[in-house]
């Protein structure tokens, strides 16, 4: 398809109470891999931001109003039809974000599970009863609460899991029974804007679901609205703490970066892991904010893992992500290469040694490994986001439990041991939101609780948790 055509049939739009609306002028998306123009948008101006959030509001009190089985219902549709509309949704994501093909549908098949996750949720919300018997003001009168939605929520998405982390923001405040405007990432609008029609060709109502697309100043001032209720968050750290500062005293649930610490310990079976590493270290050219960066392998196993790993590595085939035999495609942009390229240089200029990788072709980078690397290197102690891992040997496992805690970053921790006290001590000590037991710090089933602690954010992500914390308890005291 010539850049023509594509500019013809691929304006991203924005979607206010149902009907596609301009925003300010025409700017191009580009695929990474090649600089095609995979799609056009017009970002969202300051008016359009304040509309949106107008909608809403009106939107939030019809879905309020509409029965928990009715939105059940709706969201079952909604994954109906996204699961028809696969090919554009993965074709589309593929192109705009250079995600490879397999990734992109398996992204889609994740958005699909988390939707009807969230429609169960949807008829399971319920309250509690608090027993008031223990004390003499509350002898003789019982209390029970309801959940009740929180109003409009505001969802701002990343690039680099478009469909799924929309999902995980739209789904759940529809199914607790709000309005949700959704920000799209500039890398991604025409995918976003496919997958939010599928929420509305499924029949929620028009004011119920909002689109908008434009970079920092656009979520900043949707961030700031008062009119939004609710924020959910993915993105860096400092983006996030601005996201939090607006919230002030509203909900919010910020999912934001983290430097990957998985442990191979001295008992682990190294074919697994180095396996399970290749995988979780590189796929998405390492665009996750758990992929695995930090590397921590015990003496006693280092040498053989190091080359299995190696040999895994070199084997992964990067280049077009169209094409169904690639493993890894290019990260984002050329600003990201040349960052991610400058840490390793720094790094190798320092004393760091490459074992496989550490070239560049374009927006392509080699899946790299990295010995030698020393606490205080950037390709260490900041998210690299790249496809690199950072092999670090250590003989006592306090001392990776040590670093990983001073770094006050906390997603996920990954332990490859068959040993009860290790992993119980990592578990203990380490103060990640979870320690994944012959696991990477990528495990995320779209069911599970995901978050992080620290500098990688508050709150949790998961259908259950996310509806929830999208709900109001409110109490009737009854005397």
């Amino acid at each position: 398809m010539t850049d023509t055509e594509l500019q013809s049939t691929r304006m991203a739009h924005n979607i206010v109470d149902g009907h596609s609306r301009r925003g300010r002028e025409i700017q191009p998306v580009r695929s990474p891999y090649n600089g095609s123009v995979a799609s056009q948008v017009m970002p969202a101006d300051a008016d359009l931001v304040a509309k949106a959030v107008s909608v809403a509001r009106c939107g939030a009190r019809l879905m309020a109003e509409m029965p928990a089985f009715e939105r059940r219902q709706l969201l079952l549709d909604a994954a109906d039809l996204a699961e028809a509309r696969e090919g554009d949704l993965s074709g589309t994501l593929c192109d705009e974000t250079s995600k490879t093909i397999r990734d992109s549908k398996t992204e889609v098949g994740r958005a699909l599970d988390v939707i009807r996750l969230c429609a169960d949720e949807s008829i399971r919300l319920c309250g509690r009863h608090v027993s008031l018997d223990g004390s003499a003001v509350g002898h003789g009168k019982m209390a029970v609460s309801a959940l009740f939605p929180v109003g409009a929520v505001a969802g701002i998405v990343p690039f680099n899991a478009p469909i799924n982390l929309t999902c995980h923001k739209l789904a759940p405040a529809l199914a607790a029974g709000n309005s949700m405007i959704v920000k799209a990432p500039p890398q991604a609008p025409k995918t976003v804007e496919l997958f939010i029609r599928c929420f509305l060709d499924a029949g929620f109502p028009a004011a119920s679901i909002g689109l908008l697309h434009g970079g920092t100043e656009v979520g900043r001032a949707l961030a700031g609205d008062p009119g939004v209720d609710f924020l959910s968050f993915t993105g860096s750290p400092a983006a996030g703490l601005a996201v939090k500062r607006a919230a002030g005293t509203r909900g919010c649930i910020l999912e934001l970066g983290g430097v990957g610490p998985t442990i191979v310990h001295s008992d682990a079976d190294i074919d697994v892991a180095a396996k399970a590493i290749a995988n979780a270290g590189f796929r998405l050219a390492g665009q996750s904010c758990a992929s695995v960066q930090n590397l921590f392998v015990h003496d006693a196993v280092a040498d053989a893992f190091s080359e299995r790993l190696v040999a895994l590595a070199g084997a992964l085939k990067t280049g077009d992500p169209r094409h169904p035999e690639t493993d890894i495609g290019p990260v984002i942009d050329n600003r990201s290469a040349d960052r991610i390229e400058a840490r390793i240089r720094k790094a190798v200029e320092n004393g760091a040694r490459i074992l496989t990788g550490g070239t560049r072709s374009g927006t392509l980078l080699a899946p790299t490994v990295l010995a030698n690397v020393a606490p205080e290197m950037d390709v260490v102690r900041q998210e690299i986001f790249g496809p690199v891992v950072a092999l670090r040997r250590y003989t006592d496992i306090a001392d990776p439990i040590q670093w990983i805690s001073g770094t006050r970053m906390g997603i996920n921790c990954g332990v490859f041991t068959d040993s009860v006290s290790i992993i119980q001590q990592v578990f203990r000590q380490v103060p990640t939101a979870a320690v994944i037991m012959n696991g990477t710090s990528t495990f995320r089933p779209d069911q599970f609780p995901y978050g992080g602690t620290g500098h990688s954010g508050y709150g949790r992500e998961s259908p259950a948790d996310s509806v929830r914390a999208m709900s109001i308890e409110r109490f009737l005291v009854l005397s």
